[in-house]
């Protein structure tokens, strides 16, 4: 897990190493352990390193393979690295160290672009070919490892965060209107290419891009799940897709094992992260450190899950560690989340999982996550609405959508306000595509190609690679994925929801911890903004930045202010911390 950069040219100058200097520096945290550069004419890239798999100089980066005439700057992890390094060495590739970052260039050498079919893992890479001069660029099937570009006819700058590409100095910060009308519709979600600047955009997931030395390119997506039924699928009964489910996720979680150092749990005490200890304490992982934390209450709502999370920490015998965070640290520590933020993500969990990993990195590098268990197997509670929708389109926006078009003019200033419903608009062409035809597959399959990936995946990268912590996520290994995307839509809405999985945890996991109210990363605080919580969104909304952006009409930020309680999204987010999160991250990328 690292953080890399790069700068290709297209107008016959040369690469700048001050910039890749630059650009390095934004990534400093996530890779604390070592840094480098590689500039060769018009195509530079930089890495910032943190050890995780080979931690000799050896696997040090940019990798450069002279035999082969490769460069590459890799920013992940490839868990079946040791297989692919087998089936390279019978095709008698010879390696110099024993890490992943070589597979790649080896891989990509015997196979060209379609390597990154192979891979096991989470990763956005590029490769510099010293012959052809050509640069690809990779991500991984649900972008976990993010990838930013800024693109002209001169130059393009690759990072692994957005403001590592405006270190650069050299890029449009106008604010996108599109992506500003996803960001306010579509629940903080801005789809790839987009990014909330203009100037920079992001590679989509799955996608690999060859760039020719003109500065022409193509795209191929490489994956994408197919939601249709298989032949013989309808003979399968539940207790069928229950044991695949199993089989497929042990297997998730071991591969997710792969270090040479150790791998440590997130445990909210939800069934996601339930199941995945108890899946390693069941393969005999000894010694295993578990994480949770939790915030003061607020307004009646209850700040911590500690009862449940304590309940699978002595199941399991676990090395816990138990994290609270009084409000006073909260506030302390909302500047340093927000700086950490590639783009503007309005869950209030982003301080949670911010603090939580500061506190982890100080034990462990590396931990497994239960992200993404709700959008594979179902478990929001807007997918039982979907059921049976005569008007899938209608019924998801009135879930999901934080507000509708109609309402957004009446809240964004006119010179913001994009034309068209841009949001509802994306969904419909999402849900128009081939390969979905039950309502509740099309919300499951835009909510983990889009929202996913732009939303809770993004925040627990950013969040982790902040204090040099590696996120794994088991739940997105891409052929639980697939198997999941065939598992019929009324398994998983059982159980009011993820039933198949549910039943997977019968066999692992206390009973406890799976009939129970579904939790959330509660932080109750910015939830029901109050006392000097308010004080400082009026201050900064109230800015002179903010007043001369002129994002918002004065009315609709008068009517937040004077009850902030009563203005919460169907998703039981505040719209109040939604726009003053917008202007508090635009301050500080100095937009």
């Amino acid at each position: 897990m690292c953080g890399i950069c790069g700068e290709i040219r297209f107008d016959g100058r040369g690469a700048s190493p001050e910039r890749l200097q630059r650009m390095g520096d934004c990534l400093a945290r996530r890779g604390p352990d070592g840094a480098g550069q590689i500039v060769r004419g018009r195509v530079g890239l930089g890495h910032r390193r943190l050890k995780i798999i080979d931690l000799s100089e050896k696997a040090a980066q940019p990798m450069e393979d002279p035999e082969l005439g490769l460069t590459i700057a890799f920013n992940g992890c490839i868990y079946n690295y040791p297989e692919l390094r087998k089936e390279l060495e019978g095709k008698g590739y010879r390696f110099f160290s024993t890490g992943d970052t070589e597979v790649i260039l080896k891989a990509y050498h015997a196979f060209g672009r379609d390597c990154v079919k192979r891979f096991h893992g989470m990763f956005a890479f590029a490769i510099h070919e010293r012959d052809s001069g050509r640069v690809m660029l990779a991500r991984d099937r649900f972008g976990i490892k993010p990838l930013y570009l800024s693109l002209n006819t001169e130059r393009l700058y690759v990072a692994s965060s957005l403001p590592a590409i405006l270190s650069t100095g050299d890029v449009d910060r106008t604010i996108d209107r599109e992506a500003l009308h996803h960001y306010m519709t579509f629940h903080a979600v801005v789809p790839p290419p987009l990014t909330i600047i203009k100037g920079v955009r992001k590679l989509p997931p799955a996608t690999t891009r060859m760039i020719e030395p003109d500065g022409s390119f193509d795209d191929q997506v490489y994956w994408a799940p197919d939601f249709s039924p298989r032949p013989g699928d309808e003979k399968l009964s539940p207790d069928d897709w229950r044991d695949k489910v199993l089989e497929a996720l042990k297997l998730a979680v071991d591969r997710r094992m792969v270090a040479d150092v150790p791998v440590g749990v997130l445990l909210s005490g939800g069934v996601d992260s339930s199941l995945i200890v108890g899946l390693l304490a069941e393969a005999g992982q000894k010694d295993l450190n578990t994480f949770s934390i939790g915030f003061e209450d607020a307004n009646g709502e209850v700040g911590n899950e500690f009862e449940f999370s304590d309940l699978i920490a002595k199941h399991y015998g676990t090395e816990h560690h138990k994290i609270f965070v009084p409000g006073s640290e909260l506030m302390e520590h909302l500047p340093g989340t927000i700086a950490a933020m590639s783009e503007p993500m309005v869950s209030y969990d982003n301080v949670g999982f911010y603090l939580l990993s500061r506190e982890v990195s100080k034990h462990i590098k590396v931990v497994q996550s239960g992200q993404g268990a709700d959008e594979i197997f179902g478990g929001y509670h807007w997918y039982p609405k979907m059921a049976g929708a005569n008007d899938p389109l209608a019924a998801y926006s009135r879930a999901f959508f934080d507000r509708s078009h109609e309402t957004l003019k009446g809240q964004i200033s006119p010179e913001w306000m994009s034309e068209e419903d841009v949001s509802r608009n994306f969904v419909a062409n999402h849900f128009a595509m081939a390969g979905a035809t039950d309502p509740v597959d099309k919300a499951l399959r835009v909510d983990a190609h889009v929202m996913l990936v732009d939303d809770p995946v993004k925040r627990v990268d950013n969040m982790t690679m902040a204090w040099g912590l590696e996120a794994r996520v088991p739940f997105l290994d891409h052929e639980l994925v697939e198997l999941a995307a065939r598992v019929p839509a009324a398994e998983k809405l059982k159980q009011e929801g993820k039933g198949v999985l549910k039943e997977v945890a019968r066999q692992v996991v206390p009973s406890e911890v799976i009939d129970r109210k579904k939790g959330y990363f509660p932080v109750p605080q910015l939830k029901y903004i109050s006392g000097p919580y308010l004080d400082m969104v009026k201050d900064t909304l109230g800015s002179q930045a903010a007043r001369e952006r002129q994002l918002f009409q004065q009315s609709y930020l008068d009517e937040l202010f004077a009850n902030p309680a009563e203005h919460i999204t169907p998703l039981r987010g505040s719209e109040l911390w939604q726009v003053a999160l917008l202007e508090m991250w635009l301050q500080e990328q100095g937009v």
